[in-house]
């Protein structure tokens, strides 16, 4: 045989086998989307492949589609699928809105999946409104706490019914920014009460006076309601308050009292420091006066009969204090003790 024509028989069989092999992988695919009337051509298909698209994920997406009435073309699911979307969510999500009257574009739907939000939940969440703890159960707290103008605690809890806002689920603040806004709004309307019975009498005013705020503003979500759950009564924190100052002053008036005492024990230190060198002074002039009295012997100013009437009048002052002070009282004359 010619060797050109075996090799365009081999070319044939070749493509023969390929084609085959594609009709016999893509074939009950092909055919779910014919019966389906969503026709996805076999091309079509082979051409996902190639571009590492999920064939099933496409066919399956584009059926559930057009029997739910929308618009959507395989060229739109293979993009969605190649920037990371999740298309079968996108597609449930689509049909339910559809279905509740929610007006949902394919581009905001999928601008949302790709934000990371889940597209579904919103959908859900906007039909069937959702309840939210305040504060979240999760972060370990029960309560929020505040506290009154008259010194006494309040724990209040909250329940915060939203419902998604489609048009602000891209860049908008998430559940946790409702939470907070709530307790922080919760926080303010206790702390401006006068006293903590006017909240215990009229829990309502919280609700009426956090919804007046607009919490909800620069959020994916649209308040409908704030109701207090339960408010407890908690310590007297104005009390307690007040007896740390006293124990704090109690503490620096110590503090400064042993300030004074340590200063009076140090002057107290400092004058008997001056009175032994006033003795000493002193002792140093009495020794001076022995020495005064022999210059004056050997200068002939003083005779010794002088000396004796000196000494006789020093023994009789002597003599004198002494019995002035037996008693403790001077000039009394009584005798010394023994």
């Amino acid at each position: 045989m010619n060797p050109i024509l075996i090799a365009v028989l081999a070319v044939v069989a070749l493509v023969a086998l390929f084609v085959l092999v594609v009709f016999i992988k893509f074939f009950k695919l092909w055919l779910q989307a014919l019966l389906s009337n969503a026709s996805v051509s076999m091309w079509a298909l082979v051409g996902m492949s190639l571009r590492k698209v999920d064939p099933t994920t496409i066919v399956f997406g584009r059926i559930r589609a057009v029997k739910a009435g929308l618009a959507i073309s395989t060229n739109e699911l293979e993009t969605h699928y190649l920037a990371g979307g999740r298309v079968p969510s996108v597609i449930n999500a689509l049909i339910a809105a559809d279905r509740a009257k929610i007006e949902l574009p394919w581009n905001t739907a999928c601008a949302i999946d790709l934000a990371g939000r889940d597209i579904l939940d919103a959908v859900q969440t906007s039909v069937n409104p959702k309840v939210i703890d305040c504060p979240n159960p999760a972060s370990g707290r029960t309560t929020i706490d505040a506290v009154a103008k008259d010194g006494i605690q309040l724990k209040a809890r909250a329940r915060v019914t939203v419902r998604a806002n489609i048009a602000r689920l891209v860049g908008g603040a998430t559940e946790e920014t409702i939470i907070a806004r709530v307790g922080e709004g919760i926080v303010s309307t206790i702390g401006s009460s006068e006293t903590h019975k006017q909240v215990l009498e009229n829990p309502d005013r919280i609700s009426k006076s956090v919804l007046d705020r607009g919490l909800d503003a620069g959020t994916a979500f649209e308040i409908l309601s704030i109701d207090i759950a339960d408010v407890d009564v908690g310590e007297n924190i104005g009390a307690k308050l007040q007896a740390d100052q006293a124990e704090a002053d109690k503490r620096r008036f110590q503090a400064e009292a042993e300030q004074r005492r340590a200063m009076a024990v140090a002057l107290e230190q400092e004058n008997r420091a001056k009175i032994e060198e006033n003795r000493a002074i002193v002792v140093l002039a009495e020794a001076e006066v022995p020495k005064a009295i022999a210059e004056s012997f050997r200068s002939g100013n003083l005779g010794v009969m002088d000396y004796y009437r000196m000494r006789n009048v020093l023994s009789d002052t002597a003599m004198r204090s002494s019995i002035a002070g037996a008693d403790g009282s001077p000039g009394t004359g009584g005798a010394p003790k023994a």
